[in-house]
């Protein structure tokens, strides 16, 4: 009896079927990748809270152990009779007083043997111009071993992809030097005879303008915060240079060249609309990024934000609450023509990151917070605190929440949320 012969069954998908699932899981991803991307920042983010909240308690533990928090502008020098800006004598391992905040701290955030590196250098290592190896990095060969280049994981923000040279060693956390650029990049230079003054009131003007939790060369304690430890800001973070031009890591100057004064004190950015005079410089279509060939620039890694996590000066290792996070940076030019901004000179120095939407700030009190692009920050084009100036010291901060969270003792009491 013979058997009916059937329909041959199907081994597999035609290859519309094979389209239409290709499609589908095409749009599965669409819609998960998004999800995914804003998940791994979310744990980057933390990772750098993280280390925030690491940099915070080694603050904290350094303050208990020497009664003071680190100084800001710290280190050594040629001597009694040494310049700020080096004498030409070849000294191993001096830095010219300008140490950033973390090089003291490096034993209390498990850096016990770069602390001993940097302590007790080997003689003959560095011979550099001026005799400081921190600040020419770049300008000779650096020996692998030099804990100056030497980057701390610590110290790095998961979402900055900045890496390798023209920079030293990156940071991604400055000390905060309150609501005024000027002279905050001296600061008390000379306060122990160990530095040349630019002024004979060099000390008064410092007192009068530099209000942050750090002062540059000058022993800051816990009960110097009059304001209250939680409504001061530390430390804060900033995003390091890619090289891209971005506004916010590639310092600009303003472009005058006049002698008249010793402008890299920010004798002009201090003064009304000062803070956003690098602003005509900004690309109009890609606003996030300085345009081609705009304001005084001469290339150098100098100018860069960053780079060096053992510098303390202010494109290095500091910022201020001037203008809100994530805006430019703007460097005062030199004394001439000659004198390209450089990294020494005072700057309007915000706080940014690579993160969505704002950065973290570390408040003295140890707790890390997120602070919004758009935080409360008064008028951004007022004058600064100063001695002479229109805001008198003393007064409240003109630049709003985002200013009086800078200050550390201006009596201003904070109520609102940040």
């Amino acid at each position: 009896m013979c058997k009916s012969m059937g329909k041959p069954r199907r081994l597999g998908f035609t290859l519309v079927e094979l389209l239409v699932v290709i499609a589908i899981i095409g749009v599965l991803v669409g819609l998960l990748l998004p999800a995914v991307q804003a998940a791994r920042e979310a744990a980057r983010r933390m990772s750098c809270g993280n280390n925030f909240k690491q940099l915070g308690l080694g603050l904290h533990n350094y303050h208990s152990a020497y009664k003071q928090l680190p100084i800001l502008n710290g280190g050594t020098t040629v001597g009694a009779s040494g310049s700020a800006y080096g004498t030409g004598k070849q000294v191993p391992g001096h830095n010219r007083m300008e140490l950033s905040i973390w090089v003291g701290l490096t034993p209390f955030i498990e850096q016990q043997a770069l602390w001993e590196q940097i302590s007790n250098p080997f003689d003959g290592v560095w011979q550099p111009m001026g005799g400081n190896p921190l600040m020419n990095i770049g300008d000779q060969a650096v020996n692998p071993y030099d804990p100056w280049v030497t980057e701390i994981s610590t110290l790095r923000c998961a979402s900055d992809p900045g890496v390798g040279l023209p920079a030293a060693a990156r940071t991604n956390y400055v000390a905060c030097t309150g609501d005024s650029a000027y002279y905050c990049n001296t600061g008390h230079a000379g306060e122990g005879g160990e530095l040349t003054l630019y002024s004979s009131n060099q000390q008064e003007e410092a007192r009068a303008a530099c209000r942050g939790v750090f002062v540059a060369r000058k022993s800051m304690r816990f009960n110097d915060v009059l304001d209250g430890l939680s409504n001061s800001i530390a430390a804060g973070e900033i995003p390091t240079d890619l090289g891209d031009q971005d506004k916010r890591t590639h310092g600009k100057s303003d472009g005058h060249t006049g002698t008249a004064s010793p402008d890299g004190l920010g004798v002009r950015i201090r003064t009304s609309g000062g803070a956003v005079s690098c602003q005509q410089y900004v690309d109009p279509s890609r606003p996030q990024f300085w345009g081609a060939g705009l304001g005084l620039d001469n290339g150098s890694s100098e100018r860069k934000r960053g780079f060096k996590w053992a510098a303390g000066r202010p494109i290095s290792g500091q910022f201020n609450t001037i203008l809100p996070p994530n805006r430019e940076l703007c460097i005062a030019f030199g004394n001439g023509a000659a004198d390209l901004p450089w990294a020494n000179n005072a700057a309007i120095a915000p706080a940014g990151s690579r993160h969505n939407g704002g950065c973290h700030v570390l408040m003295a009190d140890g707790a890390v917070k997120f602070i919004t692009d758009s935080i409360e920050a008064g008028d951004s084009g007022s004058a600064q605190v100063y001695l002479g100036s229109t805001v008198p010291p003393g007064s409240e901060s003109p630049f709003g929440l985002w200013g009086a969270l800078g200050t550390r003792a201006a009596k201003e009491v904070i109520s609102a949320d940040f």
